[in-house]
């Protein structure tokens, strides 16, 4: 896209997950947040795109697709 167009992450995560560190004895509490999540169902929109063309914009999609480990689909907007 070579700084054309805008692109809307439609998701959040906002969900903490927690770790203890290795070979640390049970209990003394949960333990400090490593990373964060989200819960995705499906048909949930992750990603919006515009100011650009049709083309340019599924092929940006289809890059970012192929970095995410569940199957996604393109659908278009008619506005």
């Amino acid at each position: 896209m070579k700084r054309q167009g805008r692109v809307w992450t439609r998701i959040f995560p906002n969900i903490p997950v927690s770790k203890k560190p290795i070979e640390v004895r049970m209990g003394k509490g949960k333990g400090s947040p490593e990373y964060f999540a989200c819960r995705v169902k499906p048909g949930r929109i992750l990603f919006e795109v515009d100011g650009v063309s049709e083309q340019i914009a599924k092929e940006a999609l289809y890059k970012a697709s192929a970095k995410l480990p569940i199957k996604t689909k393109t659908i278009k907007r008619f506005a």
